[in-house]
């Protein structure tokens, strides 16, 4: 099971780059709450580099079989958010990114790098 959670997190985080978002933050939730297991946030420049990598994320994640159980906020793309069960993406446009300020929330999780996902 890990290497599956593994595996999706590197699918995202590899498709938010390929469409230059940045920040991203993966949080793990695990011992703080049962919504979740993890976090992947991330921001992009304006609304259409918000959803080219919301677009992209869905896109890599249907080809590897792993398809969106829900989507929010894909109109106005401010705060796109992604549900991929056991992970959560949030996809923000900059500003909103720091209005909400996610990570000051969570700041008891634990943040995962690429070196500890492979």
């Amino acid at each position: 099971m890990k290497k599956e959670i593994d595996e999706k997190l590197l699918l995202i985080v590899n498709a938010c780059n390929d469409k230059k978002g940045f920040d991203i933050k993966v949080l793990d939730l695990r011992e703080l709450t049962t919504i979740t297991d993890y976090f992947v946030i991330v921001s992009g420049n304006s609304t259409t580099q918000v959803t080219a990598i919301a677009d992209e994320i869905e896109k890599k994640m249907e080809e590897a079989g792993h398809p969106t159980i829900g989507r929010e906020g894909y109109r106005e793309a401010k705060w796109i958010l992604l549900d991929y069960g056991s992970i959560v993406v949030h996809v923000f446009h900059k500003d909103d990114r720091e209005f909400y300020s996610l990570e000051k929330v969570w700041a008891d999780s634990r943040e995962l790098t690429l070196e500890n996902m492979q």
